[in-house]
């Protein structure tokens, strides 16, 4: 039998006497549910930022277009991070909420892509032990990537530069697959062209 000078801060004693689990209120799981995925956004961005302005600039074509969409991320990040699943990969959500604000750009300003280029080589990251020879052949390619349209850079920036599959390129541009891989395919087309024909 339970007498009542034990302590139970978790249970609860039913009406027969038995003892169960007390209930914990809604409100409070979900306080404690946004306050872990605001410390997870909070601290996924500091570590996303490069990501997300790579990505920027790959869209825009422009790097004071790709410090905005970083900036406009952030803050809409912070904003809805209680939206966040803890469990799932904050890189892509993140770029898919970059992706939309880019979209709401294009659509509202009617954004003219191809001002305020800067050369590949300045938005490469390199760690100072690769060899010469493969910063030039990045870069080579960075161009060729840049000259294409803008639906198939997206796509190739996410699938080959982030390391994406189809269907998470698919989430984060929302379109099917196949259209991920009818760009895909286009860019590679593309990209083969350009290199035959500079040969």
């Amino acid at each position: 039998m339970v007498t009542s000078s034990q302590p139970w801060s978790d249970y609860a004693l039913g009406s027969e006497g038995t003892v169960r689990r007390a209930t914990v209120p809604r409100q409070a799981i979900a306080r404690e549910a946004n306050i872990a995925s605001h410390s997870t956004v909070r601290s996924g961005l500091r570590e996303n930022l490069q990501r997300l302005w790579r990505y920027g600039f790959v869209l825009s074509r422009a790097r004071d277009a790709a410090d905005d969409l970083v900036q406009q991320t952030c803050v809409r990040a912070l904003e809805r991070a209680d939206q966040f699943v803890e469990g799932t990969r904050l890189d892509r959500w993140l770029l898919t909420i970059l992706h939309s604000i880019w979209l709401n750009e294009v659509r509202s300003r009617r954004v003219r892509l191809g001002q305020g280029l800067v050369p590949a080589e300045d938005i490469l990251v390199h760690d100072g032990q690769h060899e010469m020879e493969m910063r030039l052949a990045a870069a080579d390619v960075m161009n060729r990537v840049n000259a294409l349209p803008e639906a198939q850079r997206a796509a190739v920036f996410l699938a080959y530069v982030e390391g994406m599959s189809y269907r998470e390129v698919a989430e984060v541009l929302d379109i099917p697959i196949g259209t991920v891989m009818s760009r895909l395919a286009a860019a590679r087309a593309k990209l083969a062209a350009d290199t035959d024909g500079g040969e």
